[in-house]
């Protein structure tokens, strides 16, 4: 009896709420004189401010065509901007501004939406060892991460000094697919400084001057043991459980606030793998931070790294301003 209880004051309350936001939309359009699209235009920035209540005011709208424009092909996005404002009775003569800030908040809506269907199908996409593209892409990122030392055999137990876990690297790649490997040779290949510099770091031991080189052992065996005992994570594998957190935060729409606001248009693939180069930078120094006692923590510290970012991103003015060469493509507009 008290659940339906529940469920029928909820219901009441929802029912309530949904009649009074109508009405009062009504009224204050009276006032004003200007829609609610009007009102978010004017009276938001751009960015993610206006670009989000945008997407909420054309999601709940009772208009099938204010719906549709949600899901409108990026061609098609001067043609929305003119059905929907011979729908609400906007002269565009009058209204030049409002049509050119519709058109660039619409444009980051369906760029996200095409963004999550390129991501997904790059998830979905299996490492092939019998694909020329692939194994190429493969080599490639072996030759930015250690230019000077050549890889003995396409299966060698080398793969574990860049951080994969055995001694062919596409079983790694089984959780993330091929956006794992196009994420891990970005950084690579566009901030070459800072990723050796972070696999340097990763393969530091935790306490150096527990394990200096003995006389009498020779250099493979004094670096393997520094590889046994580094400060606490592999670098290839924590790329790919990086790009699970980034392609989390894409899907569950948190990203958006950070995208609306660096993207002036369209985002796009390019976006999301400069969001996963400062990702990876980040979780670097929080993981330094954090100081865990051995990679057995890498799950306390990753969820905990996951709040922080999140806590960012429910910012609406928010830009993870990424701090690495392929800024130099000024995408980020503070």
């Amino acid at each position: 009896m008290k659940h339906f209880l529940r469920v029928l004051t909820q219901l009441f309350v929802f029912l309530y709420c949904k009649c009074l936001w109508r009405g009062l939309k009504f009224v204050v359009r009276k006032f004003t004189g200007r829609c609610e699209l009007q009102r978010i235009c004017y009276n938001n920035k751009h960015g993610a401010r206006r670009t989000l209540k945008i997407e909420s005011s054309l999601r709940y709208s009772k208009s099938e065509l204010l719906q549709s424009a949600l899901s409108t092909h990026p061609d098609k996005v001067e043609k929305s901007i003119e059905d929907i404002m011979a729908l609400k009775k906007i002269n565009p003569d009058t209204n030049p501004q409002l049509g050119i800030s519709l058109q660039a908040s619409l444009l980051q809506i369906v760029g996200y939406r095409n963004l999550l269907a390129e991501v997904e199908k790059l998830r979905r996409e299996p490492y092939d060892c019998e694909n020329a593209e692939h194994e190429e892409m493969l080599m490639k990122l072996w030759k930015e991460l250690r230019p000077d030392t050549p890889l003995s055999s396409r299966i060698s137990k080398q793969w574990c000094e860049i951080g994969f876990q055995g001694s062919d690297p596409k079983t790694d790649f089984r959780g993330m697919g091929l956006l794992g490997l196009h994420n891990l040779l970005y950084f690579a290949e566009h901030d070459k400084a800072t990723a050796l510099q972070m696999l340097h770091d990763s393969l530091q031991p935790k306490h150096k001057s527990a394990h200096r080189r003995q006389s009498e052992a020779n250099k493979a065996e004094w670096e393997q043991r520094n590889l046994e005992k580094a400060i606490g994570y592999s670098f290839a594998i924590v790329g790919i459980n990086i790009t699970d957190l980034a392609y989390s935060l894409l899907v569950g729409g948190a990203l958006k606030t950070h995208l609306y606001n660096v993207a002036p248009e369209l985002p796009t693939l390019l976006h999301f793998q400069q969001t996963f180069c400062y990702l990876m930078q980040e979780f670097h120094s929080f993981w330094m931070e954090e100081d865990p006692s051995d990679i057995m923590e890498f799950n306390r510290v990753r969820s905990k790294f996951h709040r922080k970012i999140l806590r960012q991103l429910k910012n609406p003015d928010a830009a993870l301003c990424p701090h690495f060469s392929a800024s130099d493509l000024h995408l980020v507009n503070l």
